[in-house]
């Protein structure tokens, strides 16, 4: 009879065992993370794709125990793309809601204006895609989740323009022509653009803002077009690039390098409503799932994402954002837990002194908050033959042509000579 007990004691706390490995579940008051996001307006698109993923962390975060054992509760509002709803949103996060932590939005436009209410409550802030912001308010608390380095402005053309040296005597390349929305961080994208041309050696023979308020982009390629110019560099939002690539498919814009800026063919939404037209376009990006680039974790994170984007209305693939939201919040998770609780100066010293292992890759953090060195892909669209989400799936459509690190293929030039 003993035996059989003991037997029973042995099976019962076998089967007990894995119960009693799992993670404790969180209790207590929740950490709160505040932020705005961009959930309505011209950058929608990527705006709910960053509220998803960080909505995922957050959900992985409480299932394995929470943050110092608390759970994770996320506070956000929607900015509707409008800078000037931001200052109040931030203002009642941290006076309101009283948030533990706040984030940026989706942006440039967004995180800067959340800056100045940020720097007077002296409160750790990491921002989502924005460009160089901290150049105008040095804030020592400011980091950037955006793999545009030190020298933010350059690094976003810089492969571009090192695909215009290469091709420079081949294909008789002197002139560019360069158009810019009139908003921050396309103004200092161009403005590192003309850094980048002045080391490339062309001469600028068109250099226009257009506003923002801008739907007819014709007037615009017509008068590059009139130009000759051998290259067309583009500075542009997501609406803003749909536009100018339409415009340049209809008028049939002839040059021989065409590209630079555009963000927007980043997002599956916007590849299938072009398709075939982005053909030869040559811009940035920031992430593929090419085998060199598929980081612990982040597939794992895209399967959980793509399994819920379709009901969430979102980017149905999600390479574009989803990573860097979800990046962003390992690195926030990661500094409340090592250094034990929640103050301002203790998270930003551990953010700039520490590497992060996170799905986008290790991150390190430098001079301003920008990340310590770049890591930016520069891609051309290529044969692409339909407008459906399989054709961009597991990055179809899309080359990386530089760096040689992660390149995929070679740049088809001039760009008159690719078939759309």
């Amino acid at each position: 009879m003993r035996r059989g007990v003991a037997a029973l004691a042995l099976l019962l706390g076998a089967l007990a065992a894995p119960h009693a490995q799992a993670q404790k579940p969180p209790s207590g008051d929740p950490i709160t993370i505040g932020f705005s996001m961009a959930l309505t307006g011209s950058l929608a698109v990527n705006g709910k794709s960053g509220l998803l993923a960080t909505q995922i962390w957050a959900e992985d975060v409480n299932a394995k125990g929470g943050l110092l054992g608390r759970p994770v509760k996320l506070v956000f509002y929607d900015d509707q793309t409008n800078p000037s709803l931001v200052p109040g949103i931030y203002t009642k996060l941290m006076d309101v809601d009283k948030v533990d932590v706040v984030i940026s939005g989706y942006g440039t436009n967004i995180a800067a204006p959340a800056m100045p209410v940020v720097m007077a409550h002296n409160a750790t802030f990491i921002s989502l895609f924005a460009l160089d912001i901290n150049e105008e308010f040095k804030y020592p608390n400011y980091f950037s989740m955006l793999p545009v380095g030190p020298d933010p402005r350059p690094a976003i053309t810089h492969g571009f323009f090192e695909l215009i040296k290469a091709n420079k005597e081949k294909l008789g390349l002197k002139t560019i022509a360069i158009a810019t929305g009139d908003g921050e961080a396309t103004r200092n994208g161009s403005d590192g653009a003309r850094v980048n041309i002045k080391k490339a050696g062309l001469d600028i023979v068109y250099d226009k803002t257009y506003p923002l308020t801008t739907t007819d982009f014709s007037p615009i390629i017509r008068a590059i077009q009139a130009t000759n110019a051998d290259v067309v560099l583009i500075s542009a939002y997501p609406n803003d690039s749909v536009g100018v690539i339409r415009s340049a498919n209809e008028i049939g814009l002839k040059t021989k390098v065409f590209g630079g800026n555009l963000t927007g063919p980043q997002s599956t939404s916007i590849k299938t409503s072009l398709g075939p037209m982005l053909n030869g376009l040559i811009t940035f990006d920031w992430w593929l799932p090419a085998p060199a680039m598929r980081f612990p974790g982040v597939m794992e994170f895209l399967k959980s994402y793509q399994a819920r984007a379709a009901q969430e209305g979102v980017d149905p693939l999600g390479y574009y954002l989803g990573p860097w939201a979800y990046a962003r919040m390992q690195v926030l998770g990661e500094a409340i837990e090592n250094t034990k609780g929640l103050d301002q100066e203790k998270l930003a010293e551990y953010i700039r002194s520490h590497t992060f292992k996170t799905v986008v890759g290790d991150v390190a953090f430098g001079e301003k908050g920008e990340w310590k060195e770049a890591r930016i892909l520069t891609v051309q669209f290529q044969d692409i033959k339909g407008t459906s989400v399989d054709d961009f799936r597991d990055g179809k459509g899309e080359v990386v042509v530089w760096p040689d690190q992660y390149k995929a293929g070679d740049a088809i030039l001039p760009y008159t000579s690719v078939k759309r």
